[in-house]
């Protein structure tokens, strides 16, 4: 749910059918071979399924992981449809207060975490992200971007938000995110960014929450 309410590329279907198919391959692995096995000439290793779970939802979680320059997107999604994948096979193996307890410890990771990392004292160099809400056809994002370098910022991504994702633009009006890289204090930046005519808003925000 958290992952489809962020706009992320495995949202809660995914998630959902992740969850179920795992649940289905472990159910079938302890219970679906009765009618075939004898002790004396079959031997069952039912451990051999969720090894496979794990090796095969593997696949799912790169097609979610994008390199873009020299920035990672995606690990966080693809790390929560990998959970979701251990949460389906402690389900079907018949642990469900193991998989309720890490459900609600995903949560806690996801909802917990991200304001603890952001009171963190943060590198002068680490990445931090802006999102500038401007009228469009005015050649403001050109100002922008030379406001950013003029002040020692590298712009390293640029990310347009779509309509749906921002319900409370103005008509004309488009949404940009920056992921932005420098020394210098991105408070000021923001504050002159704003003062540029034109700009309706400048927010500075979580780089991962923004672009991934």
């Amino acid at each position: 749910m958290e992952r489809e309410l962020s706009q992320k590329s495995a949202g809660l279907r995914t998630y959902t059918l992740v969850g179920l198919g795992s649940a289905l391959f472990m159910i079938v692995s302890k219970y679906g071979f009765f009618d075939v096995l004898d002790p004396d000439t079959v031997v069952l290793d039912p451990s051999r399924v969720a090894a496979q779970i794990v090796s095969g939802i593997g696949f799912i979680g790169a097609g979610l992981i994008f390199v873009r320059r020299d920035s990672v997107r995606g690990l966080t999604t693809a790390a929560g449809v990998w959970l979701t994948a251990a949460i389906g096979a402690a389900a079907g193996a018949s642990l469900p207060i193991l998989a309720i307890a890490t459900t609600c410890a995903y949560f806690i990771v996801v909802f917990g975490l991200a304001p603890l990392s952001r009171r963190l004292p943060a590198s002068p160099y680490a990445p931090s992200a802006l999102r500038v809400v401007y009228e469009d056809g005015r050649g403001i994002l050109r100002r922008v971007l030379a406001t950013s370098t003029s002040r020692n910022f590298k712009v390293a991504d640029i990310n347009v938000d779509r309509t749906d994702r921002v319900p409370e633009l103005h008509p004309g009006a488009v949404s940009v995110a920056l992921e932005i890289h420098g020394p210098g204090s991105v408070a000021e930046l923001a504050a002159e960014l704003d003062e540029i005519d034109g700009v309706l808003s400048v927010a500075a925000g979580d780089v991962n929450e923004m672009f991934e």
